[in-house]
């Protein structure tokens, strides 16, 4: 039910939330896990009213706050892992581009299965352009999903890639980075406690000096940590990562690591809470690379790499490296980063493609999806770019046009979407070892 007014939306839930002057009660938590947050996540999204949409997405946290839902960062696990105190698992971090609410309910279902309690819900700044989820949105679909299958606990939401675009650095630097601050803002505004900083891009490897060549990288980092640490909420440190090798480019080596980590300690202000982690580059790439065909070319990850710059992070008090582009790789690769000690994995476009694939995605609506990224994004096809190809590579932009008609799709197509969803992340919590780890989190999470 779409509300036309703050009034409509409080009058709705009498009886399930107790609105007043004071703190937002749950009256009746059967009721608001029935019909009542379903309702609220779905004005929080699309309500064409702003101040009926901002108003829901405050009940929803409020009232899931009220159940036990908080957001959270992962800070306090991650130095645990730094010093040893805690090993074994590599934690999941997951991007949701589309049938975000429904998705993010997989994910705790899964998690349930499993005694979960270390795993991440992330949005990279690139997507959250292209799917039209501004953080309060994101935020609200996740804290909304936990709060309909009944999952209590700190929920992990993270800024991935707040990247620096290195063509609109060189043009204007100040720039650049100002609107880099503004995302932050933003992202701590919608309780992201967990941000990961991105200036690989700005490396520059015409230096012959290793610290030369990522200077720019653990300045700009430094740069942005601070203005975090100076915004971050009392009683929260947020967990911030850093990233010395850009994705898809060449893989990562121990001396840029150094150079990385000893640059930006010496640039971060004394007393400021440095990084938890970092993300190197492995061999994987965004998205994995589609062949003509369109399916996807097999990726070998240099795990020895992996195993040897996390010895050397672990050195700096970091809970470990970072793999990306992860979700496209082989089944029999996700065993393998809790065994060399990765301490976080992304993963985004293998659900993509699970929810685009499905037998249950409308095939009309998929069609019709397909039909205009041929005609809108026609200037990003490559001229050796198969149909196939090209699809593939952008049909994540169908997300944003499409978000409320993806939404609305029957109700049983999307329960089954969401079931095939639910067994890739039960398999994913048990190779990644992300199993039984609410203790873990009790422990050393604020």
């Amino acid at each position: 039910m779409v509300f036309t007014s703050v009034g409509a939306l409080h009058d709705s839930l009498k009886g399930i939330i107790k609105i007043d002057a004071g703190p937002v009660k749950v009256v009746d938590p059967g009721a608001l896990r029935a019909t009542g947050i379903d309702s609220l996540i779905y004005n929080a999204a699309f309500n064409a009213d702003a101040t009926v949409r901002e108003e829901a997405r405050r009940l929803i946290k409020a009232a899931a706050g009220a159940l036990g839902v908080r957001s959270a960062s992962i800070q306090g696990l991650y130095e645990a892992m730094g010093r040893g105190e805690c090993a074994g698992f590599t934690v999941p971090a997951i991007n949701i581009r589309g049938l975000t609410y429904d998705t993010a309910r997989a994910v705790f279902r899964a998690a349930k299965k499993h005694n979960s309690g270390a795993f991440i819900f992330e949005i990279a700044k690139s997507e959250i352009d292209y799917t039209g989820q501004r953080p309060s949105e994101y935020a609200a679909h996740c804290i909304a999903a936990a709060v309909k299958e009944g999952y209590t606990g700190p929920v992990f939401i993270q800024g991935d890639h707040f990247q620096v675009n290195a063509k609109r650095y060189a043009q204007d630097k100040t720039v650049e980075i100002e609107g880099l601050r503004k995302l932050i803002k933003e992202a701590l505004d919608a309780d992201f406690y967990n941000i990961d900083i991105d200036a690989s891009t700005v490396v520059d490897l015409t230096k012959t000096d290793v610290t030369e060549e990522q200077r720019p990288n653990f300045e700009i980092t430094a740069l942005l940590t601070e203005y975090i640490r100076s915004r971050e909420p009392k009683g929260v440190t947020v967990s911030v990562g850093g990233e010395i090798g850009e994705v898809g480019g060449k893989n990562s080596t121990e001396p840029e690591l150094r150079a990385f980590m000893d640059g930006f300690n010496a640039a971060l202000p004394k007393g400021r809470k440095g990084i938890s982690k970092i993300s190197i580059q492995t061999g994987t790439s965004h998205g994995g690379v589609p062949l003509p065909d369109g399916t996807v070319a097999k990726v070998k990850v240099d795990f020895d790499t992996i195993e040897r710059l996390t010895k050397v992070a672990r050195g700096y008090g970091l809970s470990g490296v970072v793999q990306h582009g992860a979700s496209t790789l082989p089944d029999d690769a996700f065993d393998i980063f809790p065994k060399r000690g990765t301490a976080e994995v992304h993963l985004a476009t293998g659900f993509q493609n699970m929810i685009y694939d499905s037998a249950a995605f409308p095939p009309e609506l998929k069609k019709e999806i397909y039909a205009h990224l041929l005609s809108k994004h026609a200037d990003e096809r490559k001229p050796s770019d198969t149909e196939e190809q090209f699809i593939y590579k952008t049909r994540k932009k169908g997300f944003g046009p499409f978000k409320e008609r993806i939404w609305n799709i029957d109700a049983g197509r999307k329960a089954a979407i969401g079931a095939e969803l639910e067994d890739r992340f039960e398999m994913l919590f048990g190779k990644l070892n992300a199993v039984d780890t609410v203790g873990a989190v009790r422990k050393w999470v604020k």
